[in-house]
């Protein structure tokens, strides 16, 4: 049986390109959703996932969120002395979620790579949960949580997918998959950013993942793919292809937080539904 997992991976080194001007000051990540920025609600999904340990992948430029989940002594005794009670308690949660870490990718070599910096956190020793910041979704049972679960039954990577307009596959990682059981399959081939003709289905890789440590020596002598970067999609088809992984098809809602469309259809979900 495969050993309980622990750990997350949050790859947030990104430049957030779709969403200049704003993300040249303000990370993408800490883009605020009603009250509070995207990257909160990312890791509200960790937490309830049983996650205990997180490290956030960032780069330069983006301390604002390591910032954000940390103490703040001076607002504290601002807020209690002012018999802001409520507010204190939310504040002083933030900083409590859980053991989170941050490590800078020094340079931007793409999703990969981000993954790749997280070995010496991971230790090489159990399998770990990448979580793309990019991703919110809404569902009864945290995303991460379902993929634990399942790595739990197969002792195999697992990866979330999604079906997409054929249209739109170019823009996602598309997969090669036959069917095990209701929504659980079996993959064994997977591309990123196809072209009309690699389009291996129309299901595609949806921002969650379960991968063992093996993935790291992968991703270390992989060559570049899409974008001249290195793509974890290109490290998870060695894996599939070697081993096999495990595809789970989510129906659940999914907010592409990365543009300005998603964050705000996101904004509007979560304000009606009162989060």
């Amino acid at each position: 049986m495969a050993r309980k997992i622990t750990k997350a991976v949050i790859p947030a080194a990104g430049f957030g390109t779709r969403m200049l001007p704003a993300s040249k000051v303000l990370p993408k990540e800490m883009f605020p959703i009603v009250n509070k920025p995207a990257i909160h609600y990312i890791v509200d999904e960790i937490v309830l996932s049983g996650i205990t340990d997180i490290l956030i992948i960032t780069s330069r430029g983006k301390k604002i969120i390591e910032d954000y989940f940390d103490r703040t002594p001076e607002l504290e005794n601002y807020l209690e002395k002012r018999g802001q009670y409520e507010e204190l308690k939310t504040i002083k949660e933030i900083s409590e979620m859980a053991n989170i870490h941050f490590l800078r990718q020094r340079e931007i070599k793409g999703l990969g790579h981000a993954v790749g910096c997280a070995k010496s956190f991971v230790k090489n020793e159990e399998a770990f949960v990448v979580v793309y910041p990019d991703d919110l979704i809404m569902s009864k049972i945290p995303a991460c949580k379902t993929l634990m679960e399942i790595y739990e039954e197969f002792s195999l990577s697992t990866v979330g997918i999604q079906k997409v307009p054929l249209e739109e596959i170019s823009k996602y990682g598309s997969v090669n998959i036959e069917k095990i059981r209701g929504n659980i399959f079996r993959c064994d081939n997977m591309i990123e950013k196809p072209s009309p003709d690699q389009v291996l289905s129309p299901y595609a890789i949806f921002g969650r993942c379960v991968l063992q440590p093996e993935i790291f020596d992968v991703i270390d002598n992989i060559l570049p793919g899409a974008g001249n970067e290195i793509q974890l999609t290109d490290a998870m088809k060695v894996i599939a292809q070697k081993n096999g992984m495990i595809a789970v098809n989510f129906d659940d809602i999914r907010f592409d937080l990365g543009c300005k469309f998603g964050l705000i259809n996101a904004a509007n979900y979560l304000s009606e539904k009162n989060y």
